[in-house]
């Protein structure tokens, strides 16, 4: 089991504590719809995860066991510890290149921009990762290659991606000359998250900062130059399932209607923003200053916002519970828990955007909510019957409730607040 569900804990607690600093210094690092749409995005790439990365991995073990010419092995505990640091550094080199090669090849940026599409940086930000990178382990193979274990190979990746929650912040300026000089640190992640034009493609490495500085893509901050977060195509959604297909949707549409076959094939593997002339000239992308950024939010009255942090934590308790029994599960059973849970995701942001007939959506979402629970619940020995009831009790309570305060508020606000965009 990936020690990023064992983490959980660590990650919330250190969101809570930015939280609190934020409100102290009121700095205002955190917007509610996004810091939601964030957590959902890291929900969503973790259930979605135990589908497909299975498979990614037995990729891995295949090229190992038939293709691997030595087994790298540790006899004693110093051995252990030289292999580990050995396999942590050599799969940061290998995450740099695809971490490079993902904001430089467009099928690989589709895959990747749901991390970037947040115009706020805080450590919500770091567990909004994609569903969509399927190609990503193609970068690790070699590691296969040269004998490192595929625990091993899980384990390193893990603390990895450990390492690099906390530097998704803006209340840590810049640190000591020496671990800026080898580390990745906030100020050069927080130039990687930049779409300032001499921020952008810069400071791709994990954990060691050395891959940019030796291979040309360093950028130090500056402070002249305030970071500008997010993307030059604004996702302007909060919808997780649009979040992970909008690139890979644009993609689609510039293979399909340009007249050449090579250029149908070539957007895909072309660099970041590159468009067939004829669909170019006949479709332009809109003009965009970052320098004018106007960030995206849909209002939401007090009432809403508790609403909508009550069902997110509630997915949270879900998801969880699906995570960790995931082992036990028969594979219909994985596919169909990852489909429902990807479900009552893209209901909560469709509840976050207000978009037409959110209600009922929501209505059958909580039936729904409420049906898996009273399932899970009554078939565990370790819920009374109380706890079950309250399983179809609260969901159904909460939507009675918001939906008053809904049509309610929604008198009080211009109809202009309900965005409509994906």
């Amino acid at each position: 089991m990936s020690l990023i569900i064992f983490a959980i804990p660590l990650f919330f607690a250190l969101i809570l504590l930015e939280l609190w600093l934020d409100w102290r210094k009121k700095t205002n690092t955190y917007q509610f719809n996004d810091a939601v749409n964030s957590l959902n995005l890291g929900m969503m790439s973790q259930v979605t995860g135990v589908a497909y990365k299975t498979i990614q991995l037995s990729f891995y073990v295949l090229v190992y066991q038939y293709l691997a010419p030595v087994h790298l092995t540790a006899e004693t505990s110093w051995g252990v510890w030289l292999l580990g640091a050995f396999a942590f550094v050599a799969y940061d080199f290998c995450y740099y290149w695809f971490h490079r090669m993902s904001h430089e090849i467009n099928v690989l940026w589709a895959g990747h921009v749901v991390h970037h599409s947040s115009e706020e940086y805080n450590l919500t930000t770091a567990l909004r990762q994609s569903s969509g990178g399927f190609l990503g382990f193609v970068f690790y193979l070699p590691l296969a290659l040269i004998g490192i274990d595929p625990l091993l190979l899980v384990t390193v990746g893990s603390l990895n991606l450990i390492y690099q929650f906390w530097v998704h912040t803006r209340h840590i300026g810049r640190m000591w000359g020496w671990y800026e000089a080898i580390f990745v640190t906030p100020s050069h992640h927080r130039v990687h998250h930049a779409q300032n034009p001499m921020y952008m493609n810069k400071n791709h490495g994990g954990v060691f900062i050395l891959w940019d500085k030796w291979f040309g893509t360093f950028q130090a901050e500056l402070d002249d130059e305030p970071v500008i977060f997010g993307v030059t195509k604004p996702l302007l959604s909060w919808n997780p399932v649009w979040a992970n297909l909008d690139v890979y949707w644009a993609l689609c549409k510039d293979s399909w209607r340009t007249a050449a076959w090579r250029d149908k094939f070539k957007v895909w593997v072309a660099r970041t923003g590159w468009r067939p002339a004829d669909v170019r000239k006949q479709f332009p992308n809109k003009v965009y200053n970052p320098y004018q950024q106007v960030k995206f939010d849909t209002p939401l009255t007090c009432a809403q916002q508790w609403y909508a942090f009550f069902q997110h934590l509630t997915l949270i308790a879900v998801v969880l519970y699906y995570l960790l029994n995931a082992g036990q599960m028969s594979t219909p059973q994985i596919l169909a828990g990852c489909a429902w849970l990807v479900f009552q995701l893209f209901c909560l942001g469709y509840y976050q955007q207000q978009r037409p007939g959110f209600q009922w959506l929501e209505l059958i979402k909580n039936l729904a909510l409420a049906s898996v629970s009273f399932s899970v619940l009554s078939a565990s020995a370790l819920f009374a019957e109380g706890a079950t009831i309250s399983a179809w009790v609260i969901p159904a309570a909460w939507w009675l409730i918001a939906t008053v305060l809904q049509g309610y508020s929604r008198t009080q606000m211009p109809a202009s607040t309900a965005i409509n965009s994906n």
